[in-house]
């Protein structure tokens, strides 16, 4: 089977590469290898009634299949430079923010209209955050919600169906590189091409380590983000959440002047676990529709982490903390910070007294036998300073659920093209490294697509 382009991975970068692909050059052939399951087929088993934990699925469908990692998250493409990935370094900023513009209003067109698109331009909580030592980051925020996003994912996906061959639960074996173009092996047979991109997400890490070392692309060692999720009642966060959505804040701890920064913010949303390679660590969705909102919101704070030498595995080392915790978890665990600055683990009884209902069913635990101290000490102090800007955040019953851990894949060297040392095999979206968000991970696809066509 030959094909003009071959797009290995169909998260937000290869759907996008996709979509641009047919809207320029129709007659192109194109196929998107998938190793996760079509997005009508992702379902994850835990119910919370009859199965209430990770059973470990071959595939995780929260991780794979159509639409990536990001198809069940809360929808939340983040319109900056500031943050989400590094992007505009190779492409520059007007070209990264023109794009990532231009992804927007494809969402729209595909079943997001009506949507809020939330900024922080003028808001008045950026002198609150200054004046205590904290730091709100500049962005727009579109917040689909994760009921929205599927719907435009659907749609996105009854579109490309008719003009793209998808091959879902394929996952590809290996990536060769020959004369004219590249072979992708997969376990029913071997597909050719002219060129390739590769869109393997922050799941496809593993592997997209063995095709730089085989195909001997050039890569550095990237950080690794570790924290906790933190659940409190929705009103707590509301007069920031209902202005602005999406706060990031960072804080520079006075302990050890560490920058720890609050990350995917679920207002009245739900936290659930995750699946990475056989690891079980913790996220948070939200949701669009009132009906599905719940009475608590939920962020993620988190202390990046990059080692170089002599040890340069900072994913190794964040998958270590993790595995601990499901060590003495059996998953994730949740404890009230109340418990943990006292010193003292947490009990399905105190879990059961506090004035606040968790969203997900998780181990009543130690944090403090799980995380670092250096980590675990910037977190704390983290809390207090976002209780000066939203009182009650340090209330004893605010719930910590860890760890959250957001791997990186090692930064792959690629030209401002995206395009690797090998002619024709380009490398996006956070499988690069490059990008850590949905927006920019969905521009890199476009950028590359209309660099194919050209």
């Amino acid at each position: 089977m030959k094909y003009d382009v071959i797009i290995i991975g169909a998260g937000p970068g290869g759907i996008f590469a996709a979509y641009e692909l047919m809207q320029l050059a129709p007659n192109m052939k194109v196929a998107v290898f998938e190793a996760g399951h079509a997005l009508d087929k992702r379902h994850c088993p835990i119910d919370g009634d009859k199965i209430k934990t990770c059973i470990g699925c071959k595939s995780c469908s929260i991780m794979s299949g159509f639409g990536g990692a990001g198809a069940f998250s809360d929808g939340k493409y983040n319109i900056t430079n500031d943050f989400g990935g590094t992007l505009y370094e190779y492409i520059g900023k007007k070209r990264a923010l023109d794009l990532m513009h231009y992804v927007d209003a494809i969402n729209l067109k595909y079943g997001g209209e009506g949507t809020k698109l939330y900024t922080t331009a003028g808001s008045r909580f950026k002198t609150l955050c200054i004046q205590n030592d904290l730091h709100l980051l500049d962005a727009s925020v579109r917040h689909l919600g994760t009921d929205i996003n599927y719907i435009v994912l659907e749609n996105l996906y009854n579109d490309l169906k008719t003009k793209v061959d998808f091959y879902f639960d394929t996952p590809v074996q290996s990536l060769l590189a020959e004369d004219g173009g590249y072979s992708v092996v997969c376990e029913n047979g071997t597909y050719t091409c002219e060129k390739c991109i590769v869109s393997v997400g922050r799941i496809g890490s593993k592997w997209m380590e063995k095709v730089c070392r085989e195909l001997d692309i050039p890569t550095r060692s990237n950080r690794v983000d570790i924290g906790v999720r933190v659940e409190l009642p929705a009103n707590v966060f509301a007069h920031l959440t209902d202005e602005l959505y999406e706060s990031k804040i960072v804080y520079r701890t006075e302990k050890y002047g560490d920058k720890v920064r609050t990350f995917c913010m679920n207002p009245k949303g739900a936290v659930v676990n995750e699946n990475t390679n056989g690891i079980i660590t913790v996220n948070g969705h939200s949701y669009e529709n009132p009906e599905m909102q719940t009475e608590n919101t939920n962020f993620a704070l988190l202390v990046a982490k990059h080692f170089s030498e002599p040890f340069k595995d900072s994913n190794g080392y964040g998958e270590s903390i993790a595995k601990l915790s499901n060590m003495l978890g059996g998953g994730v665990i949740v404890q009230r910070f109340g418990d943990l600055i006292r010193g003292r683990r947490s009990t399905p009884s105190r879990i059961e007294e506090a004035f606040i209902t968790p969203t997900l069913q998780a181990t009543p635990g130690d944090l403090s036998l799980v995380l670092p101290k250096r980590i675990l000490d910037g977190i704390i102090e983290m809390i207090y300073a976002l209780d000066k800007v939203a009182p009650g955040t340090a209330n004893d019953d605010t719930l910590l659920y860890g760890v959250e851990v957001k791997f990186y894949n090692m930064e792959v060297e690629v030209s401002d093209k995206l395009e690797s040392r090998h002619k024709g095999l380009y490398i996006i979206g956070d499988g690069s490294g490059i990008t850590h968000s949905l927006s920019h991970a969905s521009a890199s696809g476009v950028h590359v697509a209309r660099d194919i066509v050209k």
